[in-house]
């Protein structure tokens, strides 16, 4: 016999329960896909407040999907009127669309961009003057130097938890305390600071601790110039409820953590050149636009699939 959990309809789930269910896909599903099903899904969908999280989580495979993830973002981001507190961009991000999210969520609390090689320090700068309420922030494999860092820093006092990762690699004597200098003078109210891959050295850290005094957690997986050890190390376990050691597993980080040693001197790359320079390279093709480019974010929505 058939069973009435087995005939139940789902349009008579109550409307919160069906907005909870919905809201668990992603934005990129809800476009793409869920709002078609039924002219209650399409209402529930159009609700701001089904928008104040939008996850455009993917690997960078739906480009061959001929999806146009930018003007996706830009409709959800809309969608939201005004109530996004949460966004997560990966592999598509530009200034321009960074403007926009910006400029039309001054609420936002929690940024994530990782992978978007076309937003630049000035995009994210701009942007960052723009969300005075940010608390959460993760800049992970983007081309992004220190003076980007102190502008957020300054224009964000309520940033309490930074994540900024890059590439590891095991290239001697190329040491660099820019960007730990930039967080250590500029965030003094982080809890939480993931450095994975960082070239910042002793002094490097020694200046977060300083600069940083409410910080509970740190990780420093990856950064090979950090050498804990004596009064340095003494300190990080006393003052750091969770510390990650330069050496200790990577497993359960989400990224790719193949270590490259890429040499003894840092002859084997032309200065001013990063390691996330070299990654990006193989990814260039796939970006036409950036924030410097026409790309145009004023959209007539009639016709559009996800409209």
């Amino acid at each position: 016999m058939t069973t009435a959990a087995e005939t139940r309809n789902w349009l008579e789930l109550p409307l919160d329960v069906t907005a909870s269910i919905l809201s668990r896909i992603g934005a990129i599903e809800i476009l793409n896909s869920a709002q078609n099903v039924c002219s209650l899904w399409r209402n529930i969908c159009k609700d701001p407040l089904m928008w104040r999280s939008i996850d455009m989580h993917n690997l960078g495979d739906l480009w061959d999907m001929d999806y146009d993830l930018a003007k996706m973002c830009v409709h959800a981001v809309d969608r939201s009127c005004g109530h996004l507190l949460d966004i997560n961009v990966e592999y598509f991000g530009t200034d321009a669309l960074l403007l926009h999210i910006s400029e039309r969520s001054v609420h936002l609390k929690r940024l994530r961009i990782v992978s978007c090689y076309n937003i630049s320090d000035e995009g994210l700068s701009e942007a960052a003057l723009k969300l005075p309420f940010l608390e959460e922030l993760e800049i992970s494999y983007c081309s992004i130097s220190k003076d980007a860092l102190e502008t957020i820093g300054r224009s964000c006092p309520l940033l309490k938890s930074f994540k900024f990762n890059v590439q590891g690699c095991r290239r001697f004597h190329l040491e660099s305390d820019d960007e730990a200098l930039a967080i250590a003078q500029t965030m003094p109210e982080l809890r939480h600071l993931q450095l994975f891959g960082n070239k910042l050295t002793n002094d490097g850290l020694l200046a977060i601790l300083n600069g940083c005094p409410h910080l509970e957690y740190l990780d420093l997986r990856q950064c090979f110039n950090v050498s804990l050890g004596g009064n340095l190390e003494k300190r990080c376990v006393e003052r750091i409820k969770n510390l990650r050691r330069p050496n200790d597993s990577t497993l359960d980080y989400e990224f790719y953590t193949e270590v490259h040693d890429t040499g003894s001197s840092d002859e084997d790359y032309p200065s001013g050149i990063s390691d996330i320079d070299f990654m990006s390279n193989d990814y260039d093709d796939y970006f036409e636009f950036s924030g410097d480019s026409d790309y145009d974010f004023g959209y007539d929505y009639d016709g559009v699939l996800f409209d």
